[in-house]
């Protein structure tokens, strides 16, 4: 046998280990292999064997991310956690709209719980402590607008205090 066989089934084996631990998606799966040293023929091949056998689907992934996710985070946070783990738009968006059918996500809910963990209503916040709640917020994919509204709702304002 040659050592490109042995390396081929070598990778296919180590992709089924990998596999019984958590799923993945096929760019996480293919760098993970190159990680522990199988070149980028073998990753690919091993990826194709799991794929054919159904052991890796990267709909039915994003699909369960978006479902265990919709509640704890904005539509735009986990977009953007899906595509970097090699998920293309277009497969998110499909997963997004079925999981949508089964679990309606209220963006606006969830935001005002996340503040009211960190501030009780009617809270003043000064320019520091306002500008890293809106970055907070900001990073995890809600827009200002959608915080702004939140944060009016809860009755938290900006404080203006005077510099010594």
């Amino acid at each position: 046998m040659t050592d490109h066989y042995q390396e081929q089934q070598q990778a296919r084996r180590k992709a089924l280990r990998l596999l019984e631990h958590m799923d993945r998606t096929e760019r996480g799966l293919a760098d993970r292999l190159k990680q522990a040293g199988f070149s980028e023929k073998a990753a690919e091949d091993a990826v194709s064997y799991v794929r054919e056998l159904g052991y890796i689907n990267d709909e039915r992934y994003a699909f369960h991310y978006i479902m265990y996710r919709i509640h704890n985070k904005s539509r735009q946070k986990i977009f953007q956690e899906l595509q970097k783990k090699g998920v293309d738009r277009q497969t998110i968006q499909s997963a997004w709209e079925e999981a949508e059918e089964l679990e309606t996500p209220d963006e606006h809910a969830l935001l005002v719980s996340l503040i009211e963990k960190r501030y009780p209503a009617d809270s003043e916040l000064d320019e520091r402590e306002m500008r890293r709640l809106m970055g907070y917020f900001a990073r995890r994919g809600f827009r200002q607008g959608e915080i702004s509204s939140a944060l009016e709702e809860l009755n938290i304002t900006f404080c203006v205090t005077a510099r010594r």
